[in-house]
């Protein structure tokens, strides 16, 4: 047994070398796809998501200091307007011509009230962890990535994993809200409920969070720990460890019959380091395999059986907000879907055969999680649990296959769109997965009856 780093390191080298030192995996390689230009014809800079799929060229840039700023923007300044928060986002939410917003100058812990903290919108959740830590507090739930702004994370219901732990929003048990008319307003279960429940999860169409109150949980150590076994294995077992693990995830390795499991459970142990994270280097073997085994997938099964098959698990004993997330330096494209449980695994299984039937190029691992339900009325967690299916791809290969093979297969098991990952619905077909569409709907015409805050995407997606 090797540990999996060292398997990744001597893997990599391995395929490096059987290739030719890496000459012809050079040649494989795509080139960059095409940049925008960094400012239009009328001078204004240019603004790219992450991932590089969605961009816009807004006329005002707005960096508002405080509420009434931001208020006041909402009310005058270019339309639509828009708030970016660390631009993680895949769908088109953020693009416009007209006012891009950032509330980066509102970040921090404003308060507590008892146990629940009051948080700035633009706080990022990677500085939130510490920040709660300092006095003994800690979120329940992170997601797979930390970068985001607590205003985008809300906004677009991001998740961690866990079968009885909710969204993020899920912990919100109040919002100010700043609208179009120049107003901030307050709301929770008793004052504006309405709102409340629907700005819990609005991708920013009903007016721009400013503050969330948050319930948090006391700070203790998790202990997290990381195996790769056959991918049978992990689907016979899944639904044990959800119900064992206080968080379990599991991503599922096409063309490898190979699947990497994560678990986090509290413990009263010592700490124990984690370690540099292995993720990129693991990524760059599964596409060197990729690259060297020419698309033969029994090769490219059998070679990364024998490089990552015998790994041994890792561990590591921590708080929390340091373990719950990792980096992802290496970018993509995704889409993710959140199925009834009763069908997460079946889909699971037919989006595994479904790529490996048809995308040879694919190399980037499923991410598959579950989460506990909540009310929210666009949240895709709304009237029971469910299980997300992640699929992704390198940033320099074609992803047309998710809508055209993927999706099909996602809406056939019940599956909702995560909102701020690729997904191709239209208003039509998002008011049968939402029993309380129209309820959104509403609110949103009185709070915006001008429709400042859509901009093109966001007025496909509401029928406007």
């Amino acid at each position: 047994m090797i540990s999996r780093r060292t398997a990744l390191i001597a893997g990599g080298a391995g395929v490096v070398a059987a290739a030719g030192g890496g000459v012809y995996l050079a040649s494989r390689d795509k080139p960059e796809p095409p940049a925008p230009p960094s400012v239009d014809g009328e001078n204004h800079l240019l603004w790219r998501n992450w991932s590089g799929v969605a961009y816009a060229y807004p006329a005002v840039r707005s960096a508002p200091r405080d509420e009434a700023q931001v208020a006041e923007a909402l009310k005058t300044s270019a339309a639509p307007v828009r708030v970016a928060g660390a631009g993680h986002s895949f769908t088109a939410l953020v693009p416009t011509d007209g006012t891009l917003m950032t509330l980066d100058n509102l970040s921090g812990v404003a308060g507590w009230q008892g146990d629940e903290a009051v948080v700035w919108a633009g706080t990022r959740l990677g500085a939130l962890g510490p920040a709660l830590a300092e006095r003994g507090r800690a979120m329940a739930n992170l997601p797979d990535i930390n970068k985001q702004s607590l205003g985008g994370c809300l906004g677009t219901a991001t998740h961690g994993t866990g079968a009885k732990i909710q969204a993020i929003h899920g912990d919100v048990v109040a919002l100010r809200l700043a609208t179009v008319a120049g107003e901030v307003i307050d709301c929770d279960a008793v004052q504006n409920p309405d709102i409340f429940q629907a700005a819990k999860v609005s991708l920013g169409a009903l007016g721009v969070i400013t503050q969330a109150r948050l319930k948090t949980i006391a700070n203790r150590n998790l202990h997290r720990r990381v195996w790769i076994e056959p991918f049978e294995e992990t689907l016979a077992k899944a639904e044990e460890r959800w119900a064992k693990h206080r968080n379990f995830e599991f991503y599922a390795v096409p063309f490898t019959d190979l699947a990497a499991n994560i678990s986090h459970d509290e413990t009263d142990a010592p700490a124990k380091a984690r370690g540099p994270d292995t993720d990129s280097a693991f990524l760059e073997v599964l596409k060197q395999l990729r690259n060297l085994t020419r698309f033969s997938t029994p090769l490219r099964k059998s070679a990364a059986k024998a490089l990552l098959g015998s790994a041994a698990p890792e561990e590591a004993i921590d708080q929390g907000w340091k373990l719950l997330s990792t980096e992802r330096p290496v970018r993509f494209n995704e889409m993710e879907y959140h199925l009834p449980v009763e069908n997460h695994l079946a889909g699971l299984k037919e989006v595994v055969a479904t790529i490996e039937a048809n995308r040879p190029d694919v190399f980037f691992p499923i991410e598959v999680r579950r989460i506990a339900a909540d009310d929210a009325w666009l949240s895709p967690f709304q009237d029971g649990p469910r299980g997300s299916i992640a699929v992704h791809c390198h940033y320099k290969d074609d992803y047309d296959f998710l809508f055209s093979l993927i999706q099909p297969v996602l809406l056939k098991h019940g599956g909702r769109p995560h909102w701020g990952k690729l997904h191709s619905l239209k208003a039509h077909e998002l008011a049968v997965l939402y029993p309380n569409w129209n309820d959104f709907l509403e609110v949103r015409r009185r709070l915006d009856p001008q429709g400042r805050l859509l901009n093109p995407y966001l007025k496909t997606l509401f029928g406007v």
